[in-house]
């Protein structure tokens, strides 16, 4: 039986509160110009912390490691995170600096979005304190790009070492907005990554190649497990063993708000892979908490608990990608991303 302050997982990465605007025109006007759209929310932000909330959701017990300001930003925001349930005692205060925010323009399937990162850029690997890795079950890291020059550093590192007690790790970089993709530091990071967790775009961008197929065995070659993201489409998952890969997908819903729909996915995964199920069967749920989550603003907006979430995942579909275009085997010329 499990003691009481025993940890399923722990999140780190980015903690920032989420203005989601709604509506159909959503273009500011300069010159001093109102203009009305559908809705505004201030929501809890942050791929991260959207992970932890999901996570808590689906019932898991789960950390929140990461870096707000001295502000009633950051109380607000640990505050909104605790209420779900989420530890937040791993989560450092930088004096004199502000909690990071975010604005996102959404217009349901597509969105734009702005980020003052604040001292969410300041988390590094040695903010996460051992005694809660002894703790725990899993290690996800989200937003590796946003605290690539703090968190990057350190964390083959950190991986290794929750590997070493006996933790499974996993990593969504989320998109690099300065489009180089990584360097040694993410090679390294990887290398010690037992599930990797990127979209399409990310998955092509890091693996640098131009076709899905071939970027699906780029990521997996060095023994990981990989599960693409592909939106509405559902997501490709390779096993570590590199056995057949699968195209899983559940119904498809119609998205009020996309916004943290990937995090929430990454939850589903996750408690899937906790709770026994194999790869593509994790991906199935990672699919329906996705899905289940854009039915209303902001990546923690609708609730979606476990019920819900299995309930959408049993009408998954389950696709062996073998015979798609680049898909059937390595190919010659592929490198390794070791």
């Amino acid at each position: 039986m499990s003691s009481p302050d025993q940890l399923d997982l722990i999140v780190a990465g980015d903690c920032n509160p989420d203005l989601i605007v709604t509506g159909t025109d959503l273009m500011p006007a300069f010159g001093q110009t109102e203009k009305l759209v559908a809705g505004m929310s201030l929501v809890i932000g942050g791929s991260a912390s959207i992970t932890a909330v999901a996570a808590a959701r689906l019932g898991l017990r789960v950390a929140l490691a990461a870096a707000v300001g001295d502000d009633p930003v950051g109380q607000l925001i640990c505050s909104l995170l605790a209420r779900e349930g989420v530890d937040t005692s791993a989560v450092v205060i930088r004096r004199g600096l502000p909690t990071g925010m975010t604005a996102v323009l959404s217009q349901g399937a597509d969105r734009a979005i702005l980020t003052a990162p604040g001292a969410m850029t300041t988390f590094t690997a040695a903010d996460l304190p051992d005694a809660l890795l002894a703790r725990a079950r899993h290690l996800h890291v989200s937003a590796y790009f946003l605290l690539e020059e703090s968190l990057g550093a350190g964390l083959a590192e950190l991986f290794a070492a929750a590997s070493a007690r006996g933790l499974r790790t996993s990593l969504d970089t989320n998109y690099d907005p300065a489009g180089r993709w990584g360097d040694q530091r993410l090679r390294a990071a990887l290398a010690q990554t037992d599930v990797f967790l990127p979209n399409e775009a990310e998955a092509l961008g890091i693996s640098g190649e131009r076709e899905l197929g071939r970027a699906a065995w780029v990521l997996a070659a060095a023994g990981r497990n990989v599960v693409i993201k592909l939106g509405a489409r559902g997501a490709l998952c390779v096993p570590a063993d590199q056995a057949m890969p699968s195209l899983v997908a559940v119904p498809q819903v119609r998205p009020l708000d996309t916004t943290g729909a990937g995090d929430c996915f990454n939850a589903g995964v996750i408690s899937g892979l906790l709770q026994g199920l194999d790869l593509p069967h994790a991906t199935a749920l990672g699919c329906a908490v996705g899905a289940a989550s854009t039915a209303a603003p902001g990546g923690t907006g609708a609730r979606v608990d476990r019920r819900i979430a299995s309930d959408l995942a049993s009408a998954a579909v389950f696709t062996q990608a073998g015979t798609l275009s680049g898909l059937d085997s390595p190919r010659a010329g592929h490198h390794r991303l070791d």
